[in-house]
């Protein structure tokens, strides 16, 4: 199987005192751009992008906690004060932060506890970290996820999985083989590495703040949503709802994609970001 991040290089770590931060760092001198990638995946999600946009950006991406290289959470966190410590870790900001799905809702608490560290940010996948679904397509892949975890049947839940990279609207057969066979890599990872064996386990949870959709008002930064055209009803919806909501905030709709445009479409989604990163909003 080829993979397009076959040839990354080992992260670097932030230390934690009670983990790790792994992130890559790479790029010029140029305004910093932070990569979030999703839930169950990790920060290989973005290997696309990396070349581009380190040509004319600093490009920071790290593995959330329970992903990737950094370490499985042994209590409640915050994902979004993580990304503020690597900032920190850094000494670089502020930056412009891009989160798909769970990084989007990463990316917008980031944003609204510490404006001060950020310039702009994209969504893609979700809005907030406060994601409500209610379309019956998403509610049976989250019922099939429940299903088999309670069964202890991980290529069950891996393949639940794998039916947000089609999306609703078609099948596996019509999605880049190589996509597919990079995010069930991913979250294989992630179940091996990071998840117990017996769901009935405790396990340590990220905590989040007050509402995001009320707090959404006062985003001082600009905000871009990216939504896959090929999306499920309520993802597209959640990215447009905190367009609509903020002061500054601007819809794309990417063709013939659904939830991980950056990786089936990585040239428009690139294209769109540099597009919003290199806009003069002073006027």
């Amino acid at each position: 199987m080829s993979v397009a991040w076959i040839d990354l290089p080992p992260p670097a770590h932030l230390p934690l005192a009670d983990g790790r931060i792994a992130y890559h760092d790479t790029g010029g001198a140029g305004p910093l751009v932070v990569l979030l990638h999703g839930g169950g995946v990790d920060r290989r999600m973005w290997a696309r992008q990396l070349g581009p946009l380190s040509r004319r950006h600093r490009v920071l991406v790290p593995d959330a906690r329970g992903h990737g290289a950094s370490s499985t959470p042994l209590g409640p966190f915050r994902p979004h004060e993580d990304v503020a410590r690597l900032l920190d870790h850094v000494n670089a900001g502020p930056a412009a932060l891009v989160g798909l799905s769970m990084g989007a809702g990463t990316a917008v608490d980031t944003a609204l506890d510490h404006p001060e560290l950020v310039s702009r940010v994209v969504v893609c996948g979700a809005g907030t970290s406060a994601a409500r679904f209610s379309d019956p397509w998403t509610l049976s892949v989250l019922a099939e996820w429940e299903r088999t975890q309670r069964e202890l049947d991980a290529p069950g839940w891996i393949e639940a999985f794998l039916r947000f990279v089609a999306g609703p609207h078609r099948a596996d057969s019509e999605v880049d083989r190589q996509v597919l066979d990079e995010v069930r890599l991913m979250v294989t990872d992630t179940l091996a590495h990071h998840l117990p064996s017996d769901p009935a386990t405790a396990r340590p949870h990220q905590v989040f703040g007050d509402d995001p959709w009320a707090r959404l008002p006062g985003l001082t930064a600009p905000l871009l949503g990216l939504v896959g055209e090929l999306d499920s009803t309520d993802h597209v919806e959640l990215v447009a709802r905190a367009v609509r909501a903020v002061p500054h905030g601007e819809l794309v709709t990417l063709p013939g994609t659904a939830h991980y445009p950056s990786m089936e479409r990585p040239d428009q989604f690139t294209e769109a970001v540099l597009r919003f990163l290199d806009l003069d909003l002073t006027g």
